[in-house]
C-alpha cells in the first residue's frame, strides 16, 4: 500500500513569476483570492511591483495562494492524499488540503497572520554544519540570549531568529565554531521565536473567530511533530508563531509511523509497512532537497 503525502513550503520561497502556469487554469480561485486580499494576486506574483513580495504582508498570502493552486492542479491527476504537512506558513495549506477550512477561509487567516507578523521586525539566519548543541553553546558563550533556534530543519541545518543586530553579531562566532554556511533568510521578522508574542496576541482573535473543521486526513503539526487534534488546533495555531518548527522531528515521525521503526522486521526483510510517496506542491523544491538530507540522516543515525 502506498501512503500519499502532500507537502507545502512556507515564506521564503516567494519569487517573481511564481504561479505563472496556474493562474489561467483556475480563474475562480484567483478571483476569490483577489476578493479576500483586495488586490490582484496574479499581478503581485508575476510583476512584483515595488518589490512587494519581499514584504511579509504580501509574501505570506502569495505563497499560500500559489500552494493552493498547485494543490488544485495536483488533485486533477493524482490520488487523494492520505497525509498533509507544511513548513511554517505551509501548514495552512496542509490544513486546507485536509478540509479544515476552505480556500477563502484559509486565506483570511493567512491575511490576518501576515498583518500581525509584519508588525514585529527582526531577522532569521540559516546555519548549516553545526549541531543543535554546538549552536546552543555558541549562543550561551556569546551571551546572545535574544537569539533563538526557530527551525529544526535537519540535524545540521538550523534556523535562528532574533533582532537583526543580534543575528548579525552572532554570525562570526558561528562560523568560527565550524558552520559551513550562515545565510540570512528572505524574511523581515524573528519568526517562530518568543519575539513574536505581540503578533500571536494580535492574531489570536482571527483564529478564535475562524470556522475550523475536523481534519479529514492527518496534518502533522510543526508545533508537536504529531498530527493536529481538533480540540487543540486553535491554540496550536497561535503557539505556532512563537514556537520552533520541528521539521526534522515531523519527517521522522512520518517515516516511523508509516514505514515502521528502523531495524523492524519489515525493514530487515527488505520491505516496509507502507511505501511513502511525498509530493511537494508550490514554488520550487526546497523541501524535497531538504528531505533527501533528512532521509540520509535518519537512515544512518546522523546527529
Amino acid at each position: 500500500m502506498t501512503c500519499h503525502v502532500v507537502m507545502f513550503p512556507g515564506q521564503g520561497v516567494q519569487r517573481r513569476g511564481m504561479g505563472a502556469d496556474l493562474f489561467d487554469r483556475f480563474p475562480e480561485t484567483v478571483a476569490a483570492a483577489d476578493e479576500v486580499l483586495g488586490y490582484s494576486i496574479r499581478d503581485l506574483c508575476l510583476e512584483n511591483d515595488d518589490g512587494r513580495l519581499s514584504l511579509t504582508a504580501f509574501a505570506q498570502p502569495a505563497v499560500y495562494v500559489v500552494n493552493a493552486l498547485a494543490l488544485q492542479a495536483h488533485r486533477e491527476t493524482a490520488p487523494s492524499p492520505h497525509v498533509a504537512i507544511g513548513h511554517s506558513l505551509g501548514e495552512y495549506n496542509a490544513l486546507h488540503a485536509a478540509g479544515v477550512f476552505d480556500f477563502a477561509e484559509g486565506l483570511q487567516l493567512v491575511k490576518a497572520r501576515a498583518r500581525a507578523t509584519a508588525c514585529v521586525s527582526g531577522a532569521m539566519l540559516a546555519v548549516v554544519g553545526l549541531s543543535r548543541q554546538q549552536v546552543e553553546d555558541v549562543l550561551n558563550t556569546t551571551g546572545r540570549a535574544e537569539v533563538h533556534i526557530a527551525n529544526f530543519n535537519s540535524a545540521r541545518q538550523l534556523v535562528l531568529s532574533g533582532p537583526a543586530g543580534e543575528i548579525d553579531a552572532v554570525r562570526p562566532a558561528l562560523e568560527l565554531a565550524g558552520a559551513r554556511l550562515t545565510q540570512r533568510l528572505r524574511v523581515s521578522g524573528p519568526f517562530h521565536s518568543p519575539h513574536m508574542a505581540p503578533a500571536a496576541e494580535q492574531f489570536e482573535p482571527a483564529v478564535r473567530a475562524a470556522s475550523l473543521g475536523v481534519p479529514a486526513i492527518p496534518v502533522v503539526a510543526n508545533l508537536t511533530a504529531r498530527p493536529h487534534r481538533a480540540a487543540s488546533m486553535r491554540s496550536a495555531l497561535v503557539q505556532h508563531l512563537t514556537s520552533p518548527v520541528l521539521w526534522k522531528q515531523s519527517m521522522e515521525w512520518l517515516w516511523q509511523e508509516y514505514e515502521g521503526p528502523k531495524g523492524s522486521a519489515a525493514e530487515q526483510d527488505g520491505g516496509s509497512r507502507e511505501a511513502l510517496h511525498i509530493t511537494e506542491l508550490g514554488s520550487g523544491k526546497v523541501l524535497m532537497r531538504l528531505m533527501r538530507h533528512l532521509r540520509t540522516e535518519y537512515m544512518t543515525g546522523t546527529i
